[in-house]
C-alpha cells in the first residue's frame, strides 16, 4: 500500500523502517529533517508538511508524544485533516480516550475514519516488529489495515468505539509503570540487605514476583548501569495522568495508583523529562544509598 507516516521519532522511525522494509511506499513527515533524511535513504518519499502527507496519500499513520501535539498535527491548519486524500488516520500514539473521542468527532464529518491503534513494546520492539498493537475500529476499516499494522506486530482487535484502543494502552502502562516503581523499591531493599542483584532476577524471575521489569528493564538497562531503555520519563508520567483522568471519569478509585503517579512525577522533576523511565530505579537508589549493579550479560 501507499502510506504517509507523520512522527520520526524514537518508536515512529523505527515502526516507519519497518513498513518501508516490508515494500510499502511510505511518504513521510517529521519536523526533524534528519529523521525524514534517514527514511528517505531507506527509500520513503519525504513532504513538506503533514498537510501534504494526507494530500499525497489515503491512509496515514502518525507517532506523536503528546495530545496536544496530536491534535495540532491532525486539526491544525496544516494538518492532515485538510487533506485532499486522506480517508483513514491511524493514531498509534498514547493520547488518551477524549483525544481519541475528539478526533472521531472532527474528522467523521471529514468522510475520514479515524483509527485507534496504540502500541506497546518499547523501541525494541518497534524495530523488531514484535509490539502489540491495540486497535479500536469498525470491522471493515480494522480488516483493510490488518496486513500493514501486522507488520509492526501483534494485532489486537479491542473494539468498535473510538477510545477504546487508548483504554486498553493506558491500562497497560500503569501496569507497567507500576512495575517498575515497586520492583526498583524491592531491587534496593535486596542489594541494601546484602543481595546480589543478579541473582535476585534470576530467583524474582523464577517465582512469584515476576514482571516486565524483572525479565527485562531490569537486566537490559538498570543491572549495566546504562539506564537506555528507549522510552522518556516523562511520557510515562503524562500517560500515568491520563491513566488517573480516566480512573477519575470513570469514578474507580485508584489508591495504589495515585503513589504510582507521585513517584514517576519525582523521577520527572529530579531527573528530567527525558531521561530514561529505568531512571525511577536511580530515584529509589539515591534514597537509600545504594546502587543496584551487577556484571554479566543483558537480558535477550
Amino acid at each position: 500500500m501507499e502510506l504517509g507516516f507523520v512522527g520520526l521519532g524514537r518508536m515512529g522511525s523505527r515502526m516507519a523502517s519497518r513498513l518501508v522494509d516490508a515494500g510499502h511506499d511510505l511518504v513521510v513527515y517529521d519536523v526533524d529533517a534528519e529523521a525524514v533524511t534517514a527514511l528517505v535513504a531507506l527509500g520513503a518519499k519525504a513532504a513538506s508538511s503533514a498537510k501534504e502527507v494526507a494530500d499525497r496519500t489515503a491512509v496515514v499513520l502518525t507517532s506523536l508524544p503528546t495530545p496536544a501535539i496530536v491534535l495540532d498535527v491532525v486539526l491544525g491548519p496544516e494538518g492532515l485533516a485538510q487533506g485532499a486524500t486522506v480517508r483513514r488516520v491511524v493514531e498509534l500514539s498514547t493520547t488518551g480516550t477524549r483525544t481519541a473521542r475528539r478526533l472521531a468527532e472532527e474528522l467523521g464529518p471529514r468522510g475520514i475514519t479515524p483509527v485507534d491503534a496504540p502500541v506497546s513494546g518499547g523501541t525494541s520492539g518497534a524495530e523488531k516488529g514484535t509490539l502489540a498493537v491495540m486497535v479500536s475500529a469498525p470491522d471493515a476499516d480494522f480488516a483493510t489495515l490488518h496486513p500493514v499494522l501486522s507488520v509492526l506486530g501483534k494485532v489486537f482487535h479491542v473494539g468498535t468505539e473510538p477510545g477504546l484502543g487508548q483504554a486498553m494502552k493506558l491500562v497497560n502502562n500503569y501496569l507497567s509503570a507500576a512495575a517498575l516503581a515497586t520492583t526498583s523499591e524491592a531491587m534496593v531493599v535486596g542489594a541494601k540487605a546484602g543481595l546480589d542483584p543478579r541473582m535476585m532476577v534470576d530467583v524474582l524471575n523464577a517465582g512469584s514476583g515476576r514482571n516486565s521489569a524483572t525479565q527485562d528493564k531490569f537486566p537490559r538497562s538498570v543491572l549495566p548501569g546504562t539506564f537506555d531503555f528507549g522510552f522518556a520519563t516523562g511520557l510515562m508520567e503524562k500517560d500515568l495522568g491520563l491513566f488517573a483522568e480516566e480512573a477519575a471519569a470513570l469514578q474507580v478509585p485508584t489508591w495504589v495508583g495515585s503513589v504510582v503517579h507521585q513517584m514517576w512525577r519525582q523521577t520527572r522533576d529530579r531527573l528530567g523529562a527525558d531521561s530514561d523511565f529505568t531512571s525511577i530505579a536511580r530515584l529509589v537508589e539515591g534514597w537509600a544509598g545504594v546502587e543496584v549493579r551487577a556484571e554479566g550479560p543483558d537480558a535477550p
